[in-house]
């Protein structure tokens, strides 16, 4: 290839990743920026931001603790249990179904995304409510049972809300797996349970990995559901940020907090990658 020949093919590729890499620094690097600097300054006397460079915003973080616990505990407890409702269905869709049918399974998984979440999430209040299961239990003996408010509910609606962003990574990852592979195991007198675990698990974890990552970051700044299903008793970093920047009006120590937070999840990132490449051998991994 000529030296003209590889300017051309340099400028094409900048000309295409060019505007998606303006549009990530402008609305993405530029705020994270702009929170950096908050998270280091002071509250102004009626509220916001007011310049200064102090570390006392991050020494406050223990105030917090609550939502942090609760964030760090049922995110990763909420991604497990989406994975455990999650890979039968992959599962299912991908190696048991049938092709005429597929199409038409993978879209009744991708129909609750034409809904708003917080409609879906209102729909779960009224059926956890006192009008709703708790309403039926009385029926049957079992008096004041209260299912919204808590963590179990907080956790059921994180499941229903995110199942489908489960699904698929490993549905793909499943639907690509070659059979010949599965029915040479068969062959070779390889029982189905160790066919499953020495073949097509192994084969699909990069879709897992993919799901299980692409779930608990989402979660980790999750507010809507822990609002409305936890009322207020199960708190969020989500929620924290929330009322630190539109009630309380301390930005300083709201960007603190938002600062730590994108520092767990490019944790949870590398931690992630690094499990994905150990058990993979060394195969990149897309997780993102």
């Amino acid at each position: 290839m000529t030296l003209t020949a590889q300017v051309k093919k340099r400028l094409v590729t900048a000309a295409l990743v060019a505007p998606a890499s303006l549009w990530l620094f402008v609305f993405l690097v530029l705020p994270f920026i702009a929170i950096i600097v908050f998270a280091f300054g002071e509250r102004g006397p009626v509220g916001g931001y007011q310049p200064a460079f102090t570390f006392a915003q991050f020494a406050n973080l223990g105030s917090r603790a609550a939502a942090f616990i609760n964030t760090l505990v049922l995110a990763p407890i909420g991604a497990a249990a989406c994975l455990l409702v999650a890979y039968p269905v992959a599962y299912y869709l991908a190696i048991k179904s049938s092709p005429q049918r597929r199409l038409l399974l993978v879209s009744l998984v991708i129909v609750p995304f034409w809904t708003s979440l917080l409609v879906r999430t209102y729909a779960w209040m009224y059926i956890l409510g006192a009008r709703g299961i708790p309403h039926l239990l009385e029926f049957v003996g079992f008096d004041n049972v209260r299912l919204l408010n808590t963590p179990g509910a907080v956790l059921l609606g994180i499941i229903y809300g995110y199942l489908p962003l489960m699904i698929m990574p490993i549905y793909v990852s499943l639907e690509k797996l070659d059979r010949r592979l599965l029915e040479a195991s068969a062959d070779l007198g390889a029982h189905p349970v160790s066919t499953f675990f020495g073949v097509t698990l192994p084969l699909s974890l990069p879709g897992v990995m993919t799901g299980v990552a692409l779930v608990t970051i989402l979660l980790l700044g999750e507010y809507l559901i822990p609002q409305l299903l936890g009322g207020g008793k199960v708190f969020f970093i989500g929620n924290a940020l929330v009322d630190l920047f539109l009630q309380s009006r301390n930005w300083p120590f709201g960007s603190a907090i938002a600062v730590t937070l994108v520092a767990v999840v490019v944790v949870v990132l590398l931690v992630a990658m690094r499990i994905a490449w150990r058990i993979a051998g060394t195969r990149q991994v897309d997780l993102v």
